[in-house]
């Protein structure tokens, strides 16, 4: 049976280990710099929490993670509920680890009053986006995601 619970500092240790797993399973390991220490600040710090996680355990055990945070639509006047990460470990995909997130965040959203739950997930990544149309979700095709980061972030604010 699949258990769903809030994550606590003391699952940031897996939480980091999820984060890097999906990473490279996204062909991206590289890329991750965040640490223990700046994912406990962000989740569990002293100011309003950045982000939060729910665990999926199956028989105890961590199986998968789904990584979260509120966003805001202005279009509908109300806040959203935006998935950064989803990871299932490679011996539990299958066994309703994922939709039983999707269904705890949207269940979520639905008792915190958003009228959204979106996310993205990489084009190639075509299981992924079978089974989030499965579940019911629409591509937003027309959109496009765009990033500022590292220099040209510096330069954008006037500070580089």
């Amino acid at each position: 049976m699949i258990h769903i619970r809030d994550a606590t500092p003391a699952d940031v240790p897996q939480i980091m280990f999820f984060v890097k797993e999906l990473a490279e399973f996204e062909r991206e390991a590289d890329k991750v710099v965040a640490t223990e220490e700046l994912l406990l600040g962000a989740m569990f710090g002293d100011d309003r929490p950045a982000a939060e996680a729910v665990i999926a355990e199956i028989d105890g055990k961590p199986v998968g993670m789904a990584l979260f945070f509120h966003n805001f639509s202005t279009w509908t006047g109300w806040r959203g509920l935006y998935l950064e990460d989803l990871y299932v470990t490679p011996e539990a995909r299958g066994a309703g680890v994922g939709t039983a997130l999707l269904k705890h965040l949207a269940g979520l959203a639905v008792d915190r009053g958003c009228t959204r739950f979106e996310w993205a997930v990489l084009d190639w990544n075509t299981a992924a986006i079978d089974f989030y149309r499965a579940m019911g979700a629409v591509a937003m095709d027309e959109w496009t995601v765009n990033r500022v980061t590292g220099d040209a972030l510096t330069k954008l604010a006037g500070r580089g």
